[in-house]
């Protein structure tokens, strides 16, 4: 029988988090633990602010993991990125930021991270990290975003 997983977002109101630092994450065991497999996130619409204007800095998000132990609750992983909608971080602090925090927490076989952001001041800044060589055996699909030409 599969352990249940006991979460603190999962099926319950969650408000979301005043910062990335106070946001939790929550994982529960990989359901396929020994398969080597891909799992991808997207958020599209990923923001945060410029530390130096305050203004908002758009971004499209790709994560992608090869699990380990455990996965991450999509639903904690929302509040967690949404979170930054009101972190000042230059855009290689928050993709990279992100990228560390999940791979210290959840252990993965592997992860990696782009954050594609769209244009300040007319020149878009893609930011990529990942935590070493991909396992062999592993798919890894391209992340399927296009170079900058109006990305939408």
């Amino acid at each position: 029988m599969t352990e249940k997983p006991r979460t603190l977002h999962l099926g319950k109101d969650a408000p979301l988090p005043a910062s990335p630092e106070s946001a939790r994450l929550d994982y529960v065991p990989n359901p396929r633990r020994g398969a080597l497999y891909l799992v991808r996130f997207a958020a599209p619409e990923f923001t945060s602010l410029c530390p130096v204007t305050g203004q908002p800095d758009f971004a499209h998000m790709v994560i992608d993991y090869a699990p380990g132990e455990t996965i991450i609750e999509s639903k904690s992983l929302k509040l967690f990125l949404a979170s930054f909608r009101n972190h000042a971080g230059f855009h290689e602090e928050v993709t990279v930021g992100i990228g560390q925090r999940l791979a210290d927490e959840m252990q993965p076989l592997w992860l990696r991270i782009g954050g594609y952001w769209y244009p300040r001041g007319g020149i878009p800044i893609d930011v990529f990290w990942q935590t070493g060589p991909a396992p062999d055996g592993l798919w890894v699909p391209d992340q399927g975003v296009a170079p900058y030409r109006g990305r939408g």
